[in-house]
Formats: structure tokens, sequence, C-alpha cells
């Protein structure tokens, strides 16, 4: 696959924000999307919105971090350092999500804004275990997607927000059209769950056209962080000035590689791993 470009040494690389929360176990969250973002050359700056507590095998809870503290983070990492795009995850509450929509809208982050805005609202873990307070799903709805460059959900968040259960191409393009009826700029149907062929679609919509994206299916169930580093490597391509269909383009090639390359941890689902980059030359 082409790589990102690698900064020279001593040169400061293009940087990109997480707004998410932690992962105890380092799987997925704030650690997964710096991971991704390190193995890409990309500065990983951060923002916590919420600390949890879990491993491989689920969550057994998470404190919030007061709304304030997280936009001021988001507000002193983009006065001082700037960032070339940025990202969502775990935002927990509806206060939560106003404080993060507001502060991107304050700072230039978001759709038609110059910093280009990855959302993953994540509802809940791949263990069915709440991530996301339930009143909070109409805030994401109608406070969060409409500043979206670009959602991201998994079929699961995808019934959760439209109410489309996707089963087949038919209801993935009528899931992609209520998303982006929403009012992100970009919707992308992920189609990872979807277990019905070898092969494994994504859909990209923007209002007028459908884009797929289609990779084989990697037979693991250590695919722990999978949403999370899709998210960021599109968001680290964003950074570098890819177009949106280059950027999806680019993520859905990365997390198939690191879903080829993840690994057994603890006594459940280990996570996908950016560390086979390590192993390869930037030429592979």
């Amino acid at each position: 696959m082409m790589f990102l470009p690698l900064t020279p040494n001593g040169e400061t690389p293009v940087r990109a924000l997480t707004i998410a929360g932690t992962d105890s176990g380092g799987g997925a969250g704030i650690q997964a999307d710096s991971r991704t973002m390190a193995m890409l050359g990309v500065h990983a700056c951060v923002a916590v919105a919420a600390v949890t507590v879990q491993n491989t095998v689920g969550v057994t809870g998470f404190h919030e971090i007061p709304p304030e503290i997280v936009a001021a983070q988001v507000r002193s990492v983009v006065s001082d350092i700037g960032v070339g795009a940025a990202k969502t995850g775990m935002l927990a509450s509806t206060a939560i999500i106003e404080a993060v929509t507001a502060v991107c809208t304050e700072v230039g982050i978001g759709r038609d804004r110059p910093v280009p805005l990855v959302v993953d609202p994540v509802c809940a873990s791949m263990h069915g275990d709440p991530l996301l307070h339930a009143e909070a799903l109409d805030a994401i709805r109608h406070t969060l997607f409409p500043i979206a460059s670009l959602v991201t959900p998994n079929l699961d968040e995808v019934r959760l927000i439209t109410g489309i259960d996707v089963v087949d191409d038919a209801s993935a393009h009528r899931a992609a059209e209520a998303l982006h009826g929403l009012g992100a700029q970009w919707a992308l149907v992920k189609g990872g769950h979807l277990r019905t062929s070898t092969h494994s679609t994504d859909l990209l919509f923007d209002g007028d056209t459908f884009l797929e994206f289609t990779s084989d299916r990697i037979d693991t169930g250590n695919d722990h962080g999978g949403g999370d580093t899709l998210a960021a490597s599109i968001a680290s391509a964003l950074a570098h000035g890819y177009s949106m269909p280059d950027a999806v383009a680019f993520g859905k090639e990365w997390v198939t590689r690191c879903l080829a390359a993840s690994y057994d941890l603890g006594a459940g689902h280990g996570p996908v791993s950016p560390l086979w980059r390590l192993h390869e030359s930037e030429d592979a």
C-alpha cells in the first residue's frame, strides 16, 4: 500500500487531534488513535472526554471529564500547535457533545471549515457495554452530525441513530442517505459487521454520489479498536491533504492490514494492530 509521507527527522510533522475516551486495555479509544497516527507519521494531539475502565472482556465503568475541560483541551491545542484534521470518538454525554460542537465551531473544525472533522459516533463497546448515555443520541444526530465532514458509524450505531437495520446493499444505501440527511457532509456506512460474504464493503455518500470500497474480509476475532483505527487513519490522510474519497480508500486499506496483523491479548478480543508497519519498508 502507499504510505502517507513521513516528515524528515527534526522537522515538524502534520498534526491531528483526537477527542475521545481512553481505553485502559490499550486496544481502542485514544490509545488506538494515537498509535495509528504515530505509525502514519502524524503527531497526535488529544482531548480526553472520558476515562473508561475496561479490558479485553468488557467495560465495567467510565468517568466523564467535565465538558468545559474537554473544550479547553481542544482550544489549547489548536491555538498553539494547530491541527490539519480532527476526529471524535467516545463523547459519553449530551453536555460533552454540545461542548465539543461549540468549541470545534469556535476554532474552525468541521464541515465547511479549514479543519475537517471525522465523527466516529461511539455508542457502545464491541461487547455491547454502553459508552454513551441514551439521551445523548439526539445530540449526536442534531448537534454533532451537522458539523461533521465525515461520519463513520458501524452497523449497530447506524441502527441506533437512524433506525435502519442494514442487511443488504439496498438498506446500506438507505442508511447512507439517512446519515447524510442529518447534516454530515459525507457519510460512510461500514460493512465490516455485515458478514454475508467473503468481502467487506464500505459505502460512502456525499448527497449525490455513492462510492464503494471493498476489501477481503479478514477472518479474526481480534478486531477491538477497528473503528477507531479506521477513523484515525482517515483523519491522518485528511491532515496530509487527501480528498475525502482518497482518505477513505487509504483508511480502508490501512485497517484491513491492521486486522490481518491483529493479535491475541487477554481473555477476550485482541486489538487490531498498526504495528505491522514496523516490519515493512515504505515501499512495501
